[in-house]
């Protein structure tokens, strides 16, 4: 197994343990479930280059890779769901952080998963597609929202308390992921019209 295999096997057995120092309360146990996962993201970057720069690509690689990508995002978007005080950041819009959040985390994950089926799709057909340029931008503005709201997270109700520093942070962190909700939309449209020939009932 080459380096970039066992990078993205990491990433995987990261999972549980994020998940464990997300709910396993300590002091700041927030913050080092933060650390984790901003870990876990960097091999998701990491893998792919040293794969791409020294012709270590390969078919695990390419079956391991988006699953544990997935994985771990869909993980961190349904952890933060259940701390919910971590986007109702102010009571002036009445809570509706919260709704907007959840609509943001359900289109992301749909978004995922139809690409995915849709890759499959393609395989079955014997067409390769193009990375979407867009997608990649999406994904670094996603990563970093989630890494900013758990980072917050002690900051706005959790171990510590509220603090305004907290408060901003958090607000930077939901803008962000609306922005992220926005380009997953955009990208997820583009990539699906840019390939619509895989849904063609026409032989390939």
């Amino acid at each position: 197994m080459n380096l970039p295999n066992k990078l993205t096997l990491t990433r995987i057995l990261m999972i549980p343990v994020f998940i464990i120092f997300f709910y396993v309360e300590f002091p700041y146990h927030e913050l080092v479930s933060a650390i984790v996962f901003v870990l876990a993201a960097c091999t998701d970057f990491l893998d792919g280059y040293i794969a791409r720069k020294y012709h270590l690509v390969t078919n695990m690689g390419k079956f391991l890779d988006p699953i544990a990508d997935k994985v771990l995002v869909s993980t961190a978007l349904i952890l933060l769901l259940t701390r919910p005080f971590v986007f109702r950041f102010t009571e002036a819009t009445g809570g509706w952080e919260l709704v907007l959040a959840g609509v943001s985390i359900a289109l992301i994950m749909a978004r995922e998963l139809i690409v995915s089926g849709f890759r499959l799709l393609a395989v079955e057909r014997g067409l390769v597609l193009a990375a979407d340029k867009l997608g990649k931008i999406k994904t670094t503005v996603q990563d970093v929202s989630i890494a900013l709201l758990l980072f917050v997270m002690p900051f706005v109700g959790g171990s510590v308390g509220f603090s305004m520093g907290g408060v901003y942070t958090a607000a930077v962190g939901f803008a962000l992921l609306l922005l992220a909700t926005v380009l997953t939309v955009v990208s997820g449209t583009n990539y699906l019209v840019k390939n619509r020939r895989v849904l063609s009932e026409k032989e390939v």
